[in-house]
């Protein structure tokens, strides 16, 4: 190549690489709802949000089928360890009441009949499956989340690697890319630990760290939790927030010891616009449906429906 060549390639790279991004961005749909606004406009179509229900036995029977399906999904992604991990959600009629995982059931093998319904406040069986016992230090978790959070509908926790890793620097995550911005200013972070939740207390101090508005948080030296309007919501977001580490990590490892990389984070004005397009109930729930349509035609017709007919609420009696 002749040597003008080559100073022309440069100089036309050398461009590229010093562009400056526009100092002002346009930001658009700002009048439509997150699912409006992702959408294409000419075809008519609205993404559907969630669903509405006639009963609350529909409305239950819903939360139950998908609750088992957001355990599979957690299996699929490995966020399993040994016995360890849960997921709640509060039932639609009664709302001191919530549904859980039995303790040892696989996240792969779970359907729906084979949650059980325990009472926040007391910790009794109310319903459901009464062949296994449900998981005390989960149960201990999430019921102090419920009390405190009447907004929140769903809990999902579990120890996963990345989870696990990030949470021994007991700090938040930078917002890096656009993904994260879901969760601009809603990650909290409790810096302590208190070994194994075998009491109360500890479920308190969790759900006082998490406070009145985060959606989701870092437990140090624990792993992770999320909240959710839904179980989907809850679900989508533990997920994202466990790649989010994930990635923290690796841009973390990138950088050390090399001082040519230099790390970009998003913008306080874009993360929060990011935060408002999508961090919604309906947008969220939209979000989890492609990966639980994928375990419904992964577990075959009416294997994760298994046993919800069965699924009724006694009251303990």
């Amino acid at each position: 190549m002749a040597p003008s060549a080559i100073s022309s390639l440069v100089a036309s790279t050398s461009k590229v690489e010093v562009a400056k991004q526009p100092e002002k961005h346009v930001h658009g749909a700002q009048d439509k709802t997150p699912l409006e606004a992702i959408s294409h406009e000419p075809t008519g179509i609205v993404h559907p949000g969630i669903p509405t229900f006639s009963s609350h036995a529909e409305h239950r029977r819903h939360i139950l089928i998908h609750t088992a399906a957001v355990f599979r999904d957690f299996s699929r992604k490995g966020f399993t360890e040994g016995m360890s991990g849960h997921i709640s959600v509060r039932d639609p009629e009664f709302p001191h009441y919530i549904w859980m995982n039995p303790l040892g059931k696989h996240f792969g093998l779970m359907t729906a009949g084979d949650l059980i319904c325990l009472d926040v406040n007391n910790g009794k069986v109310v319903g459901g499956n009464r062949s296994r016992t449900a998981n005390s230090a989960g149960f201990f978790i999430h019921s102090e989340i419920h009390k405190a959070r009447p907004d929140v509908h769903a809990v999902c926790h579990s120890h996963t690697m990345a989870g696990r890793a990030w949470s021994s620097f007991a700090t938040g995550i930078d917002m890096l890319n656009q993904d994260v911005c879901y969760l601009y200013g809603a990650v909290a972070v409790y810096a302590e630990y208190g070994g194994i939740v075998f009491a109360s207390e500890e479920g308190k101090n969790i759900a006082r760290s998490l406070g009145d508005k985060n959606k989701v948080a870092i437990l140090m030296n624990h792993g992770l939790l999320s909240t959710g309007s839904t179980v989907d919501e809850a679900g989508f977001l533990f997920g994202l927030l466990d790649r989010s580490c994930a990635i923290q990590l690796q841009v973390e490892a990138a950088m050390a010891g090399n001082s040519k990389l230099v790390k970009h984070i998003v913008a306080d004005e874009e993360a929060a616009y990011n935060f408002k397009m999508a961090n919604e109930k309906n947008g969220l729930y939209a979000e989890a449906q492609p990966d639980l349509d994928y375990e419904f035609a992964m577990a075959g017709p009416g294997v994760i429906e298994r046993g919800v007919d069965d699924m009724k609420i006694d009251h303990g009696l």
